[in-house]
């Protein structure tokens, strides 16, 4: 049991668990409950009446930010053998670049909440100015997202390549890795380019994202073989 709990490969998957079950909670659970489309005055009411579950999404997203830093630590930990500059890589782009994201983009809903709350000091501004620019905040968070999504796909290439190399892992988990990473940039290329085609694109690729799910699952249930010496040459 021990060794199975000190089993790089099975740590890596337990932190990457913890982002996955972190991850959809704020994305699409909060703005299925609380987001009305195109109705900032019904949108501010809701996150008036459920402040305490809003605020749980910006505290779910900070901590997602901690959790992508050690899970990419844990991570370089396991493939550093394989490739330090590929590892490396692994860590920038996949843990400190989207966690600088996170951060960041928590402070749209920060304001937005300010907003809805309307302190004193924002007396000045009438309500339905204050309900529009809650929501101009809000899109601005997911207008964010959808930048960050070049990371979420730039990432996966090393780690990819690494999986693939490393034969600590089926390869074929490295394969799809890659291929999961070309739809995350597509995804970018049409949250910009073509947004009225965003859905369908989004609808179409969903199958290939998840390679990541793969990835994470085979760590948590299998863990990662020890590295062959032909594979570490």
């Amino acid at each position: 049991m021990e060794r199975a709990i000190r089993n790089p490969g099975r740590v890596a998957g337990l932190l990457y668990l913890l982002l996955v079950l972190a991850g959809p909670f704020r994305v699409i659970y909060i703005p299925s409950r609380l987001f009305v489309h195109g109705n900032a005055t019904a949108t501010a009411a809701n996150i008036a009446a459920h402040e305490t579950l809003f605020r749980a999404g910006i505290v779910t997203d900070l901590v997602a930010t901690v959790i992508l830093i050690f899970l990419t630590l844990a991570l370089y930990r396991l493939f550093k053998g394989v490739s330090p500059s590929l590892a490396a890589l692994v860590v920038i782009l996949g843990g400190l670049m989207p966690a600088a994201i996170y951060f960041f983009n928590s402070m749209n809903d920060v304001a937005a909440l300010t907003l809805v709350r309307g302190p004193e000091f924002l007396s000045a501004i009438g309500k339905p100015e204050r309900d529009a620019l809650a929501m101009f905040f809000l899109n601005m968070h997911g207008q964010v997202w959808t930048a960050g999504e070049i990371y979420y796909g730039l990432w996966l290439f090393p780690l990819g390549i690494l999986t693939y190399r490393s034969r600590m892992l089926p390869r074929f988990l490295g394969v799809w890795l890659i291929v999961n990473g070309f739809a995350y940039l597509t995804l970018f290329l049409a949250g910009y380019l073509f947004p009225r085609y965003e859905d369908p694109i989004s609808t179409i690729l969903f199958p290939i994202l998840f390679g990541e799910i793969a990835f994470m699952l085979w760590l948590v249930i299998f863990g990662s073989r020890e590295p062959r010496p032909a594979a570490a040459a």
